[in-house]
């Protein structure tokens, strides 16, 4: 480190071999001010400075300049002189050399698009004095000065940004007796009052005292009037070139499109935690209280449901996972069971698989290819009782399963139970991030809809009817993809109540790979969003209708579509924060989201009678599995707007969970 820099002034020239500092000459004070231009601070310091006919240096920010070009415009017209103060105010230590480049290069842009100069004055951020210049600062120093910059720290620091008051503020920034100084102030960062108020007091003490006011460059040319060859090659605020200007107005243009969006998603981001913790909040205090009261409780008040039971079963290219379904259901210990498979035109033996087990109460009906609603239709066709349980072709179901579904039933008001269903494979991530959603998200927000008499899903996996409610509302229909949602839609405004059977538990076999997962959601969001589009007039109606329209299709749009839509912002928020703001506080509120993640979904699991174990892959869930989500709901919004219509995709099944049944 040369002696010249740290025992010298504060001005330092490295260009060359040779470094050299300079100091101001006696009672010659150079004011700076950092941080700027601020639309609140900066005019009033300028008509301080204005009232006294005293030109200063502004060290400016460009992203700043880019935000306000009006002021830095102000500035040099006023005869002020301008300096960088790097484009974003980083550390620079902790910078790259190109990043710091880039800092220098981005701000001169800045200045030449919004006043039509340029400059050579530099002054790093969290800068001090020349004594207090390390070896880390020097390499910084030397790498300006091959770009034909002058660096300017500080000989007198006015400690404006501790606010430490007015008087204080005058004290510090007030040079040893008859010593020149370039003095430190802010113009921006903060609350500038006591800088405006110390300003107006300072100056006129300073000129009483026989002190002269001057810009940095103004005062190193009074310094060396007579050895001009020892002082840098300085011009207040040359001109830029037309390039620099052009290339400069594409930036403030990028910086203000950048603030605007920058804006917007700020409000996405409040909208989308909102939506957030309203939602958790929300569907916790419902599942609490929904748990205390049991359905063992809640129908011990009626004679147990005994009346015979259809199980309908459609089954597509389910040869690997139907034997276990059907075995599942006949060994159900309620009394009467009817089990029919209905082959929707399998090609890979299914039906024969079902014909061999000859299991008794077990009817196969075989057809054509139609389609899943086509498949249960004709399945509740040929159904012999007035309770219909559907079943998927790859669910295993519990021994008591079929007795807890259709307890609810002992109440006549009820239309429809929609069973608890779960994921049954959980070996690798993919799986497990599943059954951490099934258990938080679908069982979760069942007892929420429930107590809201709002149900807008009985699962296809594990649901019962009435034949009279499936009657009413129609049938199974082909006007969506998700058959389930639109049947439960119809049912709920046709009136009939619907309820969740949490202890009517089912296996289902998740998707394994993220390719099959998408294909699956893909299918399940395009389809929900067709059934809210085919219901959207109960809004309108009156009655259970009209409840329905009213209460359950905002929140199934709210939470199903509009959140996860706005879902991506906070991870662009994170991205934003870790590269532009403050680290720490990034990584500290992205840690607070995932502890309330944690503990909603550790209360839900412990509803649900889960272990916890799973949840520490939540953590990782972050990574892969949301932003899939992220984009399936938004494809499907698009395919939705563009009014397109797909077919029923057929998941490969390996019949994991008739084999593990979630075990």
């Amino acid at each position: 480190m040369p002696q010249a820099v740290t025992g010298g002034g504060p001005v330092i020239s490295a260009a060359g071999e040779r470094s050299r500092s300079y100091r101001l000459p006696s009672k010659t004070i150079a004011l700076t001010f950092d941080d700027g231009p601020d639309p609140q601070w900066t005019p009033q310091v300028r008509r301080v400075l204005d009232r006294h006919g005293v030109d200063a240096t502004f060290f400016v920010v460009g992203a700043q300049v880019a935000r306000h070009p009006n002021l830095a415009r102000q500035l040099v017209a006023d005869g002020h002189e301008l300096g960088v103060h790097t484009f974003t105010h980083p550390y620079l230590g902790r910078l790259p050399e190109w990043r710091r480049q880039l800092e220098y290069a981005q701000t001169q842009l800045a200045i030449a698009h919004a006043t039509g100069v340029r400059t050579r004055l530099l002054r790093f951020p969290y800068s001090s004095q020349p004594e207090a210049v390390d070896d880390a600062e020097w390499t910084m120093i030397r790498e300006a000065g091959r770009q034909g910059y002058v660096v300017v720290v500080n000989d007198t620091d006015s400690r404006d940004w501790a606010r430490p008051g007015v008087e204080a503020i005058v004290r510090q920034a007030t040079p040893p007796a008859g010593e020149g100084a370039v003095v430190l102030m802010h113009d921006a960062g903060g609350d500038r009052t006591q800088t405006v108020a110390a300003l107006d007091a300072f100056i006129p003490a300073m000129q009483a005292r026989g002190y002269r006011f001057t810009t940095v460059t103004e005062g190193l040319r009074l310094a060396f009037s007579n050895a001009a060859n020892q002082v840098p090659a300085l011009q207040p605020n040359p001109p830029a070139t037309a390039g620099q200007r052009w290339r400069g107005a594409a930036l403030v243009w990028t910086v203000q499109v950048a603030d605007g969006l920058l804006i917007l998603l700020t409000v996405l981001f409040l909208a989308a935690g909102l939506l957030t913790v309203g939602r958790t909040v929300l569907a916790l205090v419902v599942a609490v209280r929904h748990t205390r009261r049991p359905p063992r409780h809640r129908w011990s008040w009626t004679p147990a449901v005994t009346e015979p039971v259809s199980v309908i079963v459609p089954a597509f290219n389910e040869r690997e996972g139907i034997a276990g379904t059907v075995g599942s259901l006949v060994g159900s210990d309620h009394e009467r069971v009817e089990v029919i498979v209905v082959d929707d035109g399998s090609t890979d033996g299914t039906a024969g698989v079902v014909e061999a087990l000859d299991l008794p109460g077990v009817r196969m009906i075989r057809k054509d290819n139609g389609g899943k609603p086509s498949a249960l239709n004709a399945g509740i066709a040929a159904a012999s009782h007035d309770l219909i349980v559907m079943v998927d072709g790859d669910t295993v179901v519990e021994p008591d399963s079929i007795r807890r579904l259709v307890q609810p039933f002992a109440d006549p008001r009820v239309g429809a139970v929609a069973g608890n269903v779960k994921v049954g494979n959980r070996r690798g991530l993919v799986a497990c991030w599943q059954h951490i959603e099934y258990v938080i998200g679908f069982n979760l927000d069942r007892r929420l809809y429930e107590l809201l008499c709002c149900m807008p899903t009985v699962p296809g996996a594990l649901g019962a009817f009435r034949r009279t409610a499936v009657a009413e509302a129609g049938g199974l229909s082909t006007d969506t993809l998700a058959e389930d949602t639109d049947l439960t839609m119809a049912i709920c405004r046709a009136g009939w109540k619907i309820v969740y059977a949490e202890d009517a538990r089912a296996w289902t076999e998740a998707p394994a790979t993220l390719a099959q997962l998408w294909k699956q959601r893909y299918r399940w969001s395009y389809g929900t969003m067709q059934a809210m589009w085919k219901h959207r007039r109960a809004i309108t109606d009156g009655g259970p209708s009209g409840r329905f329209g009213r209460v359950g299709l905002p929140l199934l749009g709210l939470f199903g579509v509009i959140l996860p839509l706005l879902a991506p912002v906070i991870d662009l928020l994170a991205v934003y924060g870790l590269v532009f703001l403050d680290r720490g506080h990034t990584a500290l509120a992205w840690l607070a989201m995932l502890c309330l993640q944690f503990a909603s979904a550790a209360i839900a699991f412990r509803l649900d009678g889960e272990r916890l174990r799973p949840l520490w892959t939540l953590p990782l869930q972050q990574f892969a599995y949301r932003q899939l989500m992220y984009l399936v709901i938004a494809q499907s919004a698009a395919t939705a707007l563009a009014g397109a219509r797909l077919r029923w995709h057929k998941l490969h099944r390996t019949g994991l969970a008739t084999t593990t049944g979630g075990r």
